[in-house]
């Protein structure tokens, strides 16, 4: 029986696309959807049906139709999809790759991309994705249905540009884990399924760089959600299956020879996956794949993060330069200008430094760790 909440969601985007094929709006179809989820976990357990997702699109299509009446501004519509031929027997179509690609229209913005493709293809409720970014339901309540709006006239066989899809799915698994709803696993799941319908080495670098940065997840907090550097992780922590999964899935990206910023990223977490110990961490090639990474994208983030990397493989003084090349309004310069300043053994500087960092910073976490890296300074300098 599939009416785990699990197997429910892998049932969405079929769904779902199968009322959109068949001429529904994506907004209704996407409300009849969701109905026919709450029938099914009400009905389910006593009455398993031998088609879920037949017996889903059955019950979605037929809710559509009554939402559909219901609305005179609609009374047209429906006489045409009320002629058109009953859902039938499922087939084994998989729309999902078309359904990032709506979810994913660069008419919407990322953060109403995100939203809808949360709600559309991972199943989420309203009230998880607001919790997840921390906004008030009625607020991700009206970016979802902007977003709904915005899509319903775009027809579901008009793909759209997979780099943008991509995006979105970068943009869920930064979000991390806040409220009850792991978005760094759902992203990963959702890069699985688009792995699994298309062929594109940078889709494959995208799935290995989220294996490779989540095999690392119980390491970077401490009991208290205090975070810990990179360097002062316990590598005993990090999950030697999802490491060794994003190498292999980044050997087969890289293989096909069409290098790609997502399969550049991969490479460098795939570096410090292989390091037993910090020290034995390969910064010159580390730098290498960044210097890749600045001719795909020529991203000022990016060069921030090479400068730091140049800092560890040619010295403090090295990455200090590199730094002072970029923009120091960029996000977090003045952390890595703090680190390296301390690397520098300019202690003074360097805690002047951690502190300004920690009144920039967007979260308490990151806030936290600065503060204490200043205070931990200047304890050591009063106590000279």
């Amino acid at each position: 029986m599939a009416s785990d909440e699990a197997q429910l969601r892998e049932l969405i985007p079929g769904v779902l696309a199968a009322l959109v094929r068949r001429g529904a709006d994506f907004a209704t179809a996407e409300d009849a959807v969701q109905e026919a989820l709450v029938r099914a976990v009400e009905i389910w357990p006593d009455q398993p049906p031998r088609d879920p997702r037949g017996w889903l699109i059955t019950t979605a299509w037929h809710r559509f139709l009554d939402l559909s009446r219901s609305d005179d501004a609609r009374r047209r519509r429906e006489e045409r999809v009320a002629a058109l031929p009953p859902p039938g027997p499922a087939t084994t179509r998989d729309d999902t790759l078309q359904l990032y690609f709506l979810c994913a229209h660069p008419s919407l913005t990322p953060a109403s991309a995100v939203a809808l493709t949360l709600r559309a293809v991972a199943g989420l409720t309203t009230r998880q994705i607001a919790q997840a970014y921390l906004v008030p339901e009625p607020t991700m309540a009206q970016r979802i249905s902007r977003a709904k709006r915005t899509v319903s006239q775009v027809r579901l066989n008009r793909l759209g540009d997979l780099g943008t899809v991509l995006r979105v799915l970068y943009l869920v698994f930064n979000e991390g884990y806040t409220g009850d709803v792991d978005l760094a696993a759902e992203a990963i799941r959702l890069a699985r399924q688009l792995a699994a319908a298309t062929d594109d080495p940078e889709v494959a670098g995208l799935l290995a760089l989220f294996l490779l940065h989540h095999a690392r997840r119980q390491a970077r907090t401490r009991a208290d959600g205090s975070l810990v550097p990179l360097a002062e992780q316990d590598r005993s922590l990090w999950r030697r299956d999802l490491i060794a999964e994003g190498v292999a899935v980044l050997q087969a990206a890289l293989a096909c020879d069409r290098l790609g910023e997502y399969q550049a990223q991969a490479a460098i977490a795939a570096l410090h996956a292989d390091a037993q110990t910090a020290e034995e961490t390969d910064w010159v090639q580390i730098v290498e794949w960044y210097d890749e990474l600045v001719a795909l994208t020529d991203s000022p983030v990016v060069r921030l993060n090479r400068a730091v990397a140049v800092g560890e493989a040619d010295g403090p003084q090295a990455g200090l330069a590199a730094l002072s090349e970029l923009d120091a309004t960029l996000p977090r310069y003045t952390a890595a200008a703090a680190y390296l300043t301390e690397r520098a053994g300019d202690l003074a500087v360097a805690a002047r430094l951690y502190g300004e960092a920690a009144s920039q910073a967007h979260t308490l976490a990151e806030r936290n760790h600065l503060t204490l890296r200043a205070a931990g300074l200047r304890q050591r300098l009063s106590g000279r």
